[in-house]
């Protein structure tokens, strides 16, 4: 974690979005608003100083479908909706008389406690509330809408992004989306294709659903070394500079697709100068960065034993709430220093309010969000507007950016003591001889490596059935654990490692420390230990 911060920037940041709302007055946005981030941006935002983005249809990235989609006639339409006194007889947007949905209300969790013993409020949206001067109403979110989203929830989310990350090139914006493995799908499909023979660049062990995504497209993938931080910039320098365009049967890379916090499956979070340094690389090679950012806010302070925690009991407490001092606390994400607009960012409510809402948003230069945008027109269409709905009033109407950040750092907070007793059973239930960690300091998993050079049968069998076989023993003895092999970015090598992932996410605290002691057994088992 960082120094506490030295001044108030996010504080000013956060105050200046307040006072604009404030100016600016009720929304009056209707069935299918168009709206961009530039709407909602800092006033002067394109005089600021800031460069503009790289053009990337002026190089060799975008594929030829991305290049070839044109933009939805019937949603150009819909930008006429808002002149006054325009009667339509052009879309099929249907008539919200026949949304038999006239109320929608939830319990929502308040600040300090968050729990559902505590305080609470609760909010409610109904379908005719914009007469009466609110901001949203069932009418609206119900119908069709841009494929940006709503312009409601586009203007949350384009205050979020800059009080939090900021780009520092002018023209960058912002688009909502059906949850990150769409957005992924679809930013491949910008930029890669297979008949140009095209590879992606990942951590040497990635998110497996995000492999599973590649392959299909007749994209390849290729790991890059990584360690303790994670990727290895030494290692992707390496990569891209011996590029063997004829050996390899492949282009050289021009996409890199990472989880830089708490990264899934390996834990490993990369630090400010590993960022920049990665960054730096890609910049050398004209790489493209997908950054896929689901456990951002999920970042932690090291691992401690139990008797430094019990001698030290505050340093576990939760941190009084400041603003300023929690967002400067965060590892700088690769979007805030994108001086090139080669970023695209993608955020999601997943894991820090729920998966189900199959919501999130990107942030990219206005060419990207663009091209993303036609892409979305025809396939997802944006995000449900029932999902809408229910995030605009707890995020908007109940919560507000500076309490949704406050229960950010409460659930940091709780993931922090998951990991922690998930990390104590390991200590006190694993065979350390044969099996080895680093303590994740963001996310939700551990990925632990067994010393396969110990198995007494490693001359004779190989690595994958070994791991098969410690597999089969954890799901007889009652836990489930992932094997590593599941995230190999090139599952057609032989494993040169062996490697298990835990979550300190899903299981209660009693049943994880239950789930280590199994997991031990089963590797003793196959070490005969």
């Amino acid at each position: 974690m960082s120094a506490p911060p030295t001044t108030g920037r996010y504080s000013a940041t956060l105050q200046a979005i307040k006072d604009r709302r404030a100016a600016a007055g009720p929304l009056k946005a209707g069935v299918a608003a168009y709206s961009e981030s530039d709407f909602f941006k800092a006033p002067l935002q394109q005089q600021t100083g800031k460069p503009m983005a790289k053009r990337w249809d002026l190089v060799d990235h975008l594929s030829t479908e991305s290049k070839h989609r044109k933009p939805c006639t019937l949603k150009q339409a819909a930008k006429h909706l808002k002149n006054p006194g325009m009667i339509s007889l052009g879309g099929g947007l249907p008539s919200s008389e026949y949304f038999p949905f006239s109320e929608l209300s939830m319990r929502v969790n308040m600040p300090e406690e968050f729990t559902e013993s505590g305080p609470s409020t609760t909010p409610s949206i109904g379908k005719h509330d914009m007469a009466f001067g609110k901001d949203y109403d069932l009418s609206v979110a119900l119908n069709y809408t841009q494929a940006t989203g709503s312009y409601q929830m586009m203007r949350w989310i384009t205050e979020h992004t800059e009080l939090l990350y900021n780009p520092p090139y002018a023209d960058w914006g912002c688009s909502q989306t059906t949850g990150s493995t769409a957005a992924l799908e679809m930013a491949l499909r910008m930029f890669c294709e297979g008949a140009r023979k095209d590879t992606v660049v990942t951590e040497e062990f990635s998110f497996a659903t995000a492999i599973e995504t590649i392959g299909p497209l007749g994209v390849a993938t290729v790991g890059s070394a990584v360690d303790g931080e994670g990727l290895v910039p030494e290692a992707l320098d390496h990569l891209l500079s011996t590029w063997d365009e004829a050996a390899r049967g492949s282009r050289k890379p021009h996409v890199l697709y990472t989880v830089p916090s708490g990264q899934n499956p390996t834990g490993a979070t990369q630090s400010a100068q590993r960022r920049k340094a990665v960054y730096a690389v890609c910049q050398k090679h004209d790489v493209f960065i997908l950054e896929d950012e689901p456990y951002y806010f999920l970042q932690m302070p090291a691992y401690q034993p139990p008797a430094v925690r019990a001698a030290q009991p505050e340093a576990s407490a939760a941190a009084p709430w400041n603003l300023d001092a929690f967002l400067s606390s965060l590892v700088p994400t690769y979007v805030s220093i994108d001086v090139d607009g080669r970023v695209m960012r993608m955020d999601s409510f997943s894991k820090v309010l729920a998966p189900g809402s199959r919501m999130g948003w990107i942030t990219a230069s206005a060419q990207i969000i663009e091209r993303f945008v036609r892409h979305s027109e025809v396939c997802s269409q944006g995000p449900s507007g029932f999902s809408q709905a229910a995030l605009f009033s707890l995020l908007d109407t109940t919560w507000g950016h500076e309490t949704y950040l406050q229960w950010l750092q409460h659930v940091q907070h709780e993931y922090t003591r998951r990991r922690n007793v998930l990390l104590d059973a390991c200590e006190a239930h694993l065979p350390k001889d044969v099996v080895s960690w680093v303590p994740p300091s963001a996310g939700m998993f551990l990925w632990m490596r067994l010393a396969h050079d110990k198995h007494p049968e490693i001359g004779a069998r190989s690595i994958e059935s070994i791991e098969e076989e410690i597999f089969n023993n954890c799901i007889e003895g009652g836990v489930l654990a992932a094997r590593g092999s599941w995230f190999r970015a090139e599952s057609n090598k032989p494993l040169e490692a062996l490697f298990f992932r835990a979550t300190y996410a899903a299981a209660s605290e009693e049943n994880m420390v239950k789930a280590v002691e199994r997991l031990g057994a089963a590797i003793r088992k196959s070490f005969k230990l």
